[in-house]
């Protein structure tokens, strides 16, 4: 490898850093907002809406019903990775987003 080779090397890296430098945080930010919008909470709250709902529906008693939509809603949790400790994308000194 040249030192040319070398240059050029770095110098596309340099490249594709300042890409990902750029476009992490709002990628970031736009999956915040996906997880914590007014349309996300709407959308889960009906999702566990409908699973107590249905277990009510098929004659599971509703304090049974209401346990188990508790654990439904950890499990959604879990599953798109909030489990307890929580997200933090706090991008920016507002927590805003910067574009």
């Amino acid at each position: 490898m040249t030192e040319n080779d070398i240059v050029k090397n770095v110098e596309d890296l340099e490249r594709v850093l300042e890409v990902v430098s750029d476009k992490i945080p709002s990628l970031l930010r736009g999956l915040r907002n996906v997880l914590y919008s007014t349309e996300a909470a709407d959308n889960m709250a009906g999702a566990v809406a409908a699973f107590y709902t249905k277990l009510v529906e098929a004659g599971i008693p509703k304090e049974e019903a209401m346990d188990m939509a508790k654990g439904y809603m950890i499990n959604l949790r879990d599953v798109i990775g909030l489990g307890k400790k929580g997200m933090n994308f706090n991008f920016g000194s507002d927590g805003g987003d910067d574009d």
